[in-house]
């Protein structure tokens, strides 16, 4: 089952000791799995919600390739426990939809006029050339979908790309224009197949992964800049019409965390908040890419990213709770062989342990537990250009391999979740026995 939450009382939410690894939780950046414990493969997510139930759609990159093999379709009632239905749109030969081809980023809107799901994607060949959208429809959310076509909308550019619906059924594509220098949204006509009017354009801003919502009568654009698939910090921008003025860009996490190595795909409403749904890629494994999805708080009239290493939300009362964990400072543990302790303010109480791996370990003790699976965020740093891993031992067991994607900086921290599981009461965690590479600089731990 997918690793969220099915509403249990809040105080429990609180409690450090719970085990927070079984399931019904949201854990950003661990390994998702559906109702049939395969891999989620939904990258570039849309959500659609029809009466209580919500469709995810998305990339299928289990081939690990930016070609084309199948946009997926998943369906849950609480955003925590999805179940695979059959693909919504798969590969159509000689089409722009070939297994040859470019499909991102699906978006699904439902045109009342027709009674009819509507699919809009990104269609590109495989060199990203054609920058076009492509359109299918269907009579049911998964489909499948009958492809229409694909072109260019008001035959301008469009790559990465959105759909916004307003109140009054009024579609717009949300889109990458312009080489990706320009930023467009266009109308949908009344059918939801081709754009009528360009209706703003935020200029030379350089934008992809677009998300927009409307709260409290402002419209909210999210999206990051181009850095190809390297992370960047994510913006939003608001403005009182769709079609503008648009404000100046704002943070929606701090800068240096580059939007905690994701980028946004989707921004999906909840209650007086908001969720972020972002991916974090990897382009060498494309199918091990995960899902990083985070509380949008707009209890100051603007997005601020939530960042919870667990947390829970509950659909029905359009709420969500950030779960609270114990932590355990790396330098409090047995420092062995090759390892150091180096000293920076970035450290949580100033310090860390380094050189983990070739020899050097550091091992905690007496982490506490009343006993089953746990999820443990690793706190780190890696300043390298490319990940690292560390591994990571529980009571002298097997090691298990934990990936460290760069944090941008030695002094910029990073989370990554493993689920472990702990006896009751005092337990040994060891890392880098056994490391023939060098792992991130630990800073702590937490156990949820």
């Amino acid at each position: 089952m997918f690793t969220m939450l099915s509403f249990l009382p809040s105080v429990l939410l609180f409690l450090a000791s719970c085990a927070y690894a079984q399931n019904n939780v949201i854990v950003p950046g661990a390994t998702w799995t559906d109702t049939s414990g395969n891999l989620i493969q939904a990258h570039g997510a849309g959500i659609l919600k029809v009466g209580s139930t919500f469709y995810w759609f998305g990339e299928d990159k289990s081939h690990n390739s930016a070609l084309f093999k199948a946009v997926s379709c998943y369906s849950s009632t609480d955003l925590v426990n999805w179940s695979r239905q059959n693909d919504a749109l798969s590969p159509q030969a000689n089409t722009m939809i070939s297994t040859s081809n470019i499909v991102e980023r699906p978006k699904v809107v439902f045109n009342q006029k027709n009674s009819e799901y509507v699919m809009w994607f990104h269609s590109d060949s495989s060199n990203y050339g054609a920058a076009m959208v492509g359109v299918a429809t269907a009579k049911s959310p998964c489909g499948p979908y009958t492809y229409k076509s694909s072109f260019k909308p008001l035959g301008a550019e469009s790559r990465d790309e959105g759909l916004f619906v307003d109140g009054a059924q009024t579609a717009y594509l949300l889109y990458a224009s312009d080489n990706n220098q320009n930023f467009k949204i266009t109308k949908l006509d009344a059918n939801y197949y081709n754009v009528t009017t360009q209706v703003a354009q935020l200029s030379s801003s350089t934008l992809e992964s677009p998300g927009m919502i409307k709260h409290n009568g402002k419209y909210f654009l999210v999206a990051s800049h181009t850095s190809g698939w390297a992370p960047n910090p994510n913006k939003f921008f608001t403005a009182s019409s769709i079609s503008g003025p648009w404000s100046s860009q704002a943070d929606i996490a701090p800068q240096a965390v580059r939007t905690y190595f994701s980028q946004n795909a989707f921004d999906l409403p909840l209650g007086s908040n908001a969720i972020y749904m972002g991916d974090r890629w990897r382009p060498s494994l494309l199918g091990s890419s995960t899902y990083m999805w985070y509380p949008l708080d707009f209890s100051s009239g603007s997005p601020t990213l939530v960042h919870a290493d667990v947390w829970s939300v509950n659909v029905q009362a359009g709420t969500f709770s950030v779960a609270s964990g114990t932590t355990y400072e790396a330098e409090s543990g047995t420092v062995a062989g090759s390892a150091t302790i180096p000293s920076d303010s970035s450290f949580s109480g100033g310090r860390a342990v380094g050189y983990l791996g070739h020899g050097g370990t550091v091992t905690l003790h007496n982490v506490q537990s009343n006993g089953g699976q746990h999820w443990i965020s690793l706190y780190y740093a890696n300043g390298d250009s490319t990940w690292r891993n560390v591994t990571v031992s529980v009571n002298g067991g097997p090691s298990v391999l934990v990936d460290q994607p760069d944090t941008g900086g030695v002094h910029v921290m990073l989370s990554v979740p493993v689920k472990v599981s702990l006896n009751n009461g005092a337990n040994t965690i060891a890392f880098g026995v056994g490391q023939s590479s060098y792992a991130g600089d630990l800073d702590k731990i937490v156990v949820y």
